[in-house]
């Protein structure tokens, strides 16, 4: 029988988990108690102790938390905000659906914004900068934050897959104003659908995205502000209680197999995403740089090893972009790692002959060559 290895195996999660978190599920039906219930309050509060933040917020989704964020940053119409191409389409999404202008920022090698850029792309109209903080790894924050306060400007930050990851020491979505964060059944701490929550120490800011989350109303019947529909979900909110438990020892276990990539794969003509001292990754994915990706994909899919790319298209390159931006922009870091990016295998379910094999697998493509 043929070797099967998946990048992510949630069907094994949830077998894995069942027993523990079914029955809390069971109870939210039985309560009727569906949206705006004490346990999405539990959450919040369990999520601000895990990340040092004074508050946290639960969205509905990760996007909806960065635009959320952005809207409580008071960025409007016509605002510029920094930040790059190679994320997924939510990051420049959340800027556009307010009016505002997505500035793009070339990357560095390890694919996060190259803070050594940015300075030169500020006007008068940029209010705010968005590093994303791709697979795990964070950028540069304490450069960013100097340059944030020398012009004034508002930081945000995409933590979509960096729950868990620091920097220095500081978690992530700690630096700037407001972190934003996504629990998609493929994130590390993952929902069982769509959720996302914010995280921010000012209090009149998370009292304002508390009421944009729903509706805006101060109660039932009086609306201070028009908002949005942006709730998480009680059956979200108990998943997540349930799995925040074990996202220790779900960033070890990645860390783990992250440390065996390394270690069986240097000497090879690839790009590792290697870690710095200071660095604390949490390896959402492990991402790898080849100009020979196309065919180590097959030859890899040919020995039962699934693989990813993320992402292959950048933003600036998406016709979504290229409809209401019409100017060329010279990315050339981005365009290229687009082409040379490959995310193999990681998660907490996967054993140390699984890398071992793929490590081999891969040494055997290139040797072959």
């Amino acid at each position: 029988m043929k070797k099967k290895i998946k990048r992510l195996d949630l069907i094994k999660q949830w077998k894995s988990q069942e027993k523990i978190i079914l029955p809390s599920i069971i109870n939210v039906l039985r309560s009727g108690q569906y949206v705006n219930s004490d346990i999405v309050e539990r959450l919040e509060n369990k999520i601000a102790r895990l990340t040092n933040s004074k508050y946290c917020v639960c969205t509905n989704s990760g996007t909806d938390a960065l635009t959320l964020g952005l809207h409580a940053l008071g960025i409007k119409k016509n605002d510029e905000v920094i930040t790059q191409s190679n994320s997924f389409v939510a990051s420049t999404a959340s800027i556009v659906h307010l009016g505002a202008k997505p500035v793009f920022i070339d990357v560095k090698n390890n694919q996060m914004i190259d803070e050594n850029k940015i300075q030169k792309k500020i006007t008068k109209k940029t209010k705010a900068i968005m590093p994303v903080h791709l697979t795990g790894r964070m950028a540069n924050m304490i450069t960013i934050r100097k340059i944030a306060k020398k012009y004034n400007l508002k930081i945000i930050e995409d933590c979509a897959q960096a729950i868990g990851s620091k920097y220095f020491g500081k978690t992530s979505g700690t630096y700037g104003d407001i972190g934003c964060f996504s629990t998609h059944p493929l994130k590390n701490l993952n929902s069982c659908g769509d959720g996302g929550f914010v995280i921010l120490n000012n209090k009149n800011k998370y009292e304002y995205i508390k009421k944009l989350t729903n509706h805006g109303l101060i109660d039932r019947n009086f609306c201070e502000t028009f908002g949005y529909v942006s709730r998480m979900d009680s059956i979200q909110a108990a998943i997540l209680i349930k799995r925040i438990k074990y996202l220790k020892s779900v960033l070890q276990k990645r860390r783990f197999l992250a440390k065996l990539y390394f270690e069986n794969l240097k000497n090879l003509p690839i790009v590792l995403p290697l870690e710095k001292k200071f660095e604390f990754n949490s390896y959402h994915l492990f991402v790898i740089q080849t100009n020979k990706r196309e065919k180590l994909i097959k030859y890899l899919k040919s020995n039962g090893i699934d693989t990813g790319i993320h992402y292959p298209i950048p933003i600036h390159m998406q016709k979504a972009y290229k409809r209401i931006y019409k100017k060329n922009l010279d990315l050339k870091n981005t365009e290229k790692q687009s082409k040379e990016i490959l995310s193999l295998p990681i998660n907490e379910f996967l054993q140390k002959k699984d890398i071992i094999y793929i490590c081999q697998t891969i040494k055997n493509f290139f040797n072959s060559l």
